[in-house]
Order: structure tokens, then sequence, then C-alpha cells
């Protein structure tokens, strides 16, 4: 959550600050985890310190695997996170179809309606999947 009561506005530093504050979490042994399976670069305990501190820090694609990797999390809502973290955009399967092998995921700026996800909305029809729901993150499900 954020000071303003909505969603939390840092969400990827959360969950940095969320592991590291496990108990006997320390930056170096937190860090030893950062690998990012991708790439196989590791995350150093100086960058996971910015990241947690809300410092300045080179925002590289392969940080993301890190993080996940550190954290335990899906990669798939860590890349969430530093979405919403990095550019101001909320992503999430609003559609309701993904799978395990097949993701479907829309980015869209916060507090967009579903009404006005116009070109999801066009996509369906052309997938003669007009009647689908589309839901918005936070919020409730609504019909466009």
């Amino acid at each position: 959550m954020s000071p303003t009561g909505g969603e939390s506005l840092t969400p990827f530093t959360d969950m940095v600050r969320e592991v590291l504050a496990v108990k006997g979490a320390t930056l170096r042994s937190v860090a030893e985890r950062a690998v990012d399976p991708e790439t196989g670069k590791k995350l150093q305990h100086t960058t996971l310190h910015k990241i947690a501190n809300g410092e300045s820090y080179r925002r590289d694609r392969w940080i993301v695997g890190a993080i996940a990797a550190a954290t335990g999390r899906e990669l798939s809502e860590v890349r969430r996170a530093a979405a919403a973290e990095w550019v101001g955009l909320t992503a999430d399967d609003i559609l309701g179809m993904s799978t395990p092998e097949v993701s479907v995921v829309v980015a869209y700026k916060p507090g967009t309606r579903p009404e006005e996800l116009t070109l999801v909305k066009e996509a369906l029809k052309n997938l003669d999947l007009e009647d689908a729901t589309i839901r918005v993150v936070g919020e409730s499900n609504q019909e466009p």
C-alpha cells in the first residue's frame, strides 16, 4: 500500500525490502541468490542496497530475473512489479486467460477503466472473444 492508501508506488523495491527483512538475511546473503537464470549475471550487494534504499541504480532487464531468484517469487510477478515501478504501468492477466504455458498480460496506466482498453477490446473481437470479461487489477471485475 502506498501512503495515500492505494497500490504501492514501489512494488519492486518493496519485494527487495521484504526479502531483506527476513530474520538472518543480509545484503550479501541475499545477493548470493540474486543470479539471473537467463544471463547468469549476479547482482552485487551494493546494487541491492541501492534498490532497497530507493537510490538510483542501472535498471537492466537481467536485474528482474536476479531479484526473482533472490526473492523466490515468480518471474512474471517480479516483471509486473518492475513495470509498475520503473515505467508507471500496471500489467496483469486482465482477461483471466493465462495458463502455465501461456501468459496473456496487458500493460496499462493505473486507474484505467475496462471500457478504456479499446485496443484490447478490438483484439478480442478479432479473436471472436468479444464477450470476454476485462478486469482491472485492484478494482472489482467489471464488464466493458
